[in-house]
């Protein structure tokens, strides 16, 4: 193998120093150590072609790589692979004005389409806090969703087209960019979030949206967890939502204390919502503030004046995972429809509360459309190993919950190495069949991110 890759790539563009596979062969889960082979770079498909056919011929496995922003270990590679990094195929290849299409290879930051979009006076709404890291072809492996899916969807509403490279090492174009296309089965979906398991995207064409207006922030704070949902039923009438997250107040003394922010309202409160709307609805929105203050489900608010208030409201919401961190939090990413999350999360803090009475337990999330982070944070003085270890114990019993409210294990962080054992909580063993069969299909002879997924 080694003579083989050193072959494909000149030297400058493959590296097997340690602390560059300890680099590029982990993401941001701290559970599993990381132990690739090799990481190359490669800069064109045909050279990803060459490397995929590489591996089949070879039979060495092959681990995709972009901003390793994951928290599910979807981009370790601990047995050996070959890490294969888009950093080097980060360009927008092309811009059609009139589709309002972008394509750009899969190394290319989410933060720079932003970018790239803004300067054209468009938008690309798929947003979360790692858009300066994370990279799109990372976000279409795990249909990424963030902070503004209530209004404009997840990652997969907005790709029209893909090119990948399949585990078998053919090139498929799929779909081309067209809005309408019936000629049968759609393969663009199959592989937005199928983490890397059945082939490699190398390229995508991303559509983009004309900019919304003017936006305003609010926060609120709300006396108990229910009375964020009819907060958020209350607005919605007469308000169109960019967003509506939801913090703790555990949540908020954590990222004030890290950020060291004053807080958004005179009298702490058990729970808080950030809204996000187009300052055209101001007078709609502070209408329905009136009416949740008359109903008792809103206690207090404050409304950004400004674009610099707004950032300071958003630092809130979005300097929590980041504040969390030193705590080497126990992370699940968890969804239920909404209808069903007030029961929920009773069930659900009633189950944490009892497993870890000595655990700090902080709750957040993107609770518009239904997505909550539970984070449990480890004591001073437990060593990490143990504390993983006691965390993983109650795993399944939370799934357990998840799976009577017919909810989702991974709302958006993908399953990687981390769920993989519990997938069934949340897809029917007929579904994994399926999924397996399928796999084999595409990745006959198991080369494709091996481990995540499926197992």
């Amino acid at each position: 193998m080694s003579k083989a890759l050193d072959a494909l790539f000149p030297t400058s563009r493959i590296t097997r120093d340690a602390s560059d596979l300890a680099h590029w062969g982990s993401d941001r889960t701290t559970a599993y150590q990381a132990a690739p082979s090799a990481v190359v770079f490669p800069e064109t498909l045909d050279e990803v072609v060459a490397l995929v056919r590489l591996a089949n011929a070879e039979g060495f496995a092959l681990v995709p790589s972009g901003g390793r922003t994951g928290l599910s270990g979807g981009a370790v590679a601990e047995r050996g692979e070959v890490v294969v990094s888009f950093d080097r195929m980060n360009r927008i290849l092309g811009f059609d004005a009139a589709e309002r299409l972008a394509r750009c290879q899969a190394g290319v930051v989410t933060g720079a389409l932003q970018a790239f979009a803004e300067e054209r006076g468009l938008f690309y709404p798929v947003d979360f806090a790692s858009s300066g890291s994370s990279q799109i072809g990372g976000n279409i492996a795990t249909n990424a969703g963030g902070i503004r899916v209530i209004r404009y969807g997840l990652t997969r509403d907005w790709i029209a087209g893909l090119t990948v490279v399949t585990g078998a090492g053919d090139v498929l174009r799929c779909n081309n960019g067209l809005v309408k296309n019936a000629t049968g089965y759609d393969f663009r979906h199959l592989f937005i979030g199928s983490e890397g398991t059945l082939g490699l995207v190398v390229e995508a064409e991303v559509r983009l949206a004309n900019p919304p207006g003017p936006q305003r922030v609010m926060v609120l704070g709300c006396p108990a967890f229910d009375a964020l949902f009819q907060s958020l039923s209350a607005f919605q009438q007469h308000v169109t939502l960019s967003a509506f997250e939801f913090f703790s107040d555990l949540a908020l003394t954590k990222v004030r204390t890290a950020r060291d922010l004053p807080p958004p309202l005179r009298d702490a409160c058990p729970f808080y919502a950030l809204l996000e709307f187009d300052e055209s609805a101001l007078d709609a929105a502070s209408s329905a503030f009136e009416r949740c203050l008359e109903q008792g489900c809103v206690a207090d608010g404050v409304l950004s004046q400004s674009d610099a208030q707004a950032a300071r409201l958003w630092a809130l919401r979005e300097g929590i995972s980041e504040s969390l961190a030193p705590q080497t939090p126990y992370k699940n990413d968890l969804s239920v429809r909404l209808s069903d999350m007030p029961r929920f999360l009773e069930a659900a803090d009633a189950l944490i509360s009892q497993a870890y009475p000595e655990f700090e337990v902080c709750w957040y999330g993107h609770i518009g459309d239904g997505n909550l982070h539970l984070n449990i944070l480890k004591p001073p003085g437990w060593s990490e190993q143990a504390f993983l270890e006691r965390c993983h114990r109650v795993s399944p019993e939370l799934f357990r919950l998840v799976a009577e409210h017919g909810g989702s294990i991974s709302a958006e962080h993908g399953v990687g190495l981390l769920k993989r054992d519990f997938l069934g909580y949340s897809r029917s063993p007929e579904e994994v069949a399926l999924m397996r069969a399928l796999k084999t299909v595409f990745d006959p002879n198991g080369v494709m991110n091996p481990g995540k997924l499926l197992g």
